[in-house]
């Protein structure tokens, strides 16, 4: 892909932009770029074949989302994970993850319900790989707040529970039962596409409040 106008769209993912910014959110999340590492547009935009331009408009994104921080001078850099953020941020996913979860039992159509299904039976073959079961934990929660059907909703969670994943992702080594969490998922996809709000917003709150203990235990 060689154009670096960041209005070119690709088969349906969006602009060159959300493509850059999704290819290296997930690196900045799953800490494949580590807390603190300088951030390099050029070297970036190689590495994932597109041009500058699109880059920088993702890093812009990525910077108000406090994934990444620019200093004057200094240069660009994935932001610390900073553990003391974790009460602030479950703060916030107490509230709006349940929400989100009845929404969802409410909106969800039959192209999401049909994607809910398909990740439901996808949790019957829970990959061991750690990165495996991020990757799979963050692709259900996208799809229950993509079901929503209420986009600023949906782009508030994904900001959230990126920085929580990344949380996650530094302790990902000392935390047991990992495929444990991941299958907690799948009574609260049922409840989403069985259409029962009431459990489903139940059920994500516990989700959340676990995932808050769990890290806890080990710092």
């Amino acid at each position: 892909m060689t154009s670096t106008s960041s209005t070119v769209t690709g088969q349906g993912q969006g602009t060159l932009a959300d493509q850059a910014y999704r290819s290296i959110s997930e690196r900045l999340v799953t800490l494949r770029i580590r807390p603190g590492e300088p951030i390099n547009d050029e070297r970036i935009a190689a590495e994932l074949g597109f041009g500058r331009t699109p880059v920088r408009e993702a890093l812009k994104r990525l910077e108000h989302e406090r994934l990444i921080v620019s200093y004057p001078r200094r240069g660009t850099f994935a932001t610390e994970v900073q553990i003391a953020d974790l009460g602030h941020i479950s703060e916030v996913r107490q509230q709006l993850e349940p929400l989100a979860a009845g929404l969802a039992a409410q909106r969800a159509d039959e192209r999401h319900r049909d994607e809910l299904g398909q990740l439901l039976a996808q949790l019957a073959e829970t990959p061991e790989d750690g990165a495996d079961l991020i990757r799979l934990d963050m692709t259900l929660h996208r799809a229950i707040y993509a079901a929503t059907r209420n986009p600023y909703l949906e782009d508030t969670l994904v900001r959230y529970d990126n920085l929580a994943t990344r949380i996650w992702c530094l302790f990902i080594d000392r935390l047991p039962g990992l495929a444990g969490h991941v299958h907690e998922h799948g009574p609260l996809l049922r409840a989403i596409i069985d259409r029962d709000p009431d459990k489903a917003a139940a059920l994500a709150a516990g989700h959340v409040e676990g995932f808050e203990a769990a890290i806890r235990a080990v710092i």
